[in-house]
């Protein structure tokens, strides 16, 4: 079976979904389409479906929606490179993924042709991060960089190792959940340098961590390569306690540390998917003490225009409690001077 990139694929490969219809082709010419045959054998998981099947709701775009969500041009002195925090950078080598998510806040370059960086692009951008010493972490990123072959990523990886003031590489990726066969010795092997690598998962419901999944994730956490995840908060697919609360305890059970949960960037056509901040508030705090520590992220919003992330959780402290707190403390005080 090979990975479906047509709406006829789409219609041959997944009769349990509705029938598809001539829009969908509109979405696709606008937003790639890719799905690997490991995803595809679930589809018939409405969480899952939903993350990948194209629908018409993409075609509805709001005045707020953004090219691009979170101001990657703005940062970005050269091709490949964006720098937006001083002490790190992300380098994106290719803008190819195992799978396009239908929530991408890059959905309007990934896949695309003419994106990938070629040799001597590469090369400046390497140069850029050579000629900054103040950049301590690289963050490879794109599309996908585990879609690149062994020798690359290699290659890549001992070029920035070479740099003695780059302490640690950092890869997010969609491939060991989209394609978990990719995560062999070899890939291990080429990611082995003498920096700090650790690897961020992009996972959003507990049922994509299949047992193909696991054996994947145990792979590279018996090889010492440390696993952080991050997920996306999504209508219609991890948006209640229950959802969060059994990903979350899957990924640590696979020693996989939950790391952000990102509120749905203002990404064009992404508005079915968006969840409101005071909701994602309020389903952080129902998870806060019934839910072991490990299992919390932190869940950040990427400010529009390129101003970086935020931390946006709830406040765990009513202000009502605050007082109570310190009217306490007063009396105790005062009890100890009598």
């Amino acid at each position: 079976m090979k990975a479906i990139r047509s709406i006829k694929a789409l219609g041959e490969q997944c009769h349990a979904h509705p029938a598809l219809h001539d829009d969908l082709q509109r979405v696709i010419e606008q937003f790639a389409l890719r799905i690997t045959p490991h995803v595809a054998g679930q589809l018939s998981n409405p969480a899952i479906a939903r993350q990948y099947i194209p629908s018409t709701d993409e075609l509805v775009i709001t005045p707020d929606e953004l090219a691009d969500p979170i101001g990657d041009e703005a940062h970005t002195p050269v091709k490949g490179i964006t720098h937006r925090y001083a002490d790190r950078v992300l380098l994106k080598p290719t803008h190819t993924c195992a799978v396009y998510c239908r929530f991408c806040f890059r959905r309007e370059t990934v896949g695309q042709a003419g994106q990938a960086l070629s040799a001597d692009e590469m090369k400046a951008a390497l140069a850029y991060i050579s000629a900054h010493p103040e950049i301590w972490e690289v963050i490879l990123s794109g599309g996908d960089p585990l879609v690149l072959s062994d020798r690359r990523i290699s290659d890549i990886a001992q070029s920035i190792a070479a740099m003695e003031h780059v302490q640690v590489l950092r890869l997010h990726t969609r491939v060991p959940v989209a394609e978990p066969s990719r995560i062999t010795p070899g890939l291990i092997a080429a990611l082995k340098s003498r920096l700090a690598t650790y690897v961020v998962i992009h996972v959003n419901h507990a049922d994509e961590i299949t047992a193909e999944v696991k054996q994947a994730l145990a792979l590279l956490a018996d090889n010492g390569i440390p696993l952080l995840s991050q997920s996306v908060l999504l209508r219609g697919v991890n948006d209640s306690v229950g959802a969060l609360t059994k990903l979350m305890r899957t990924l640590v059970a696979n020693r996989v540390k939950p790391y952000y949960l990102h509120q749905t960037d203002l990404a064009k056509g992404t508005g079915h998917f968006r969840v409101p901040i005071a909701e994602g508030q309020d389903l952080m705090r129902a998870m806060r003490g019934p839910v072991s520590g490990l299992c919390q992220p932190t869940y950040v919003l990427d400010i529009p225009g390129g101003h970086g992330k935020v931390p946006v959780g709830p406040n765990y402290f009513e202000i009502e409690v605050v007082r109570d707190i310190n009217d306490k403390r007063h009396l105790l005080n005062n009890s100890q001077t009598v």
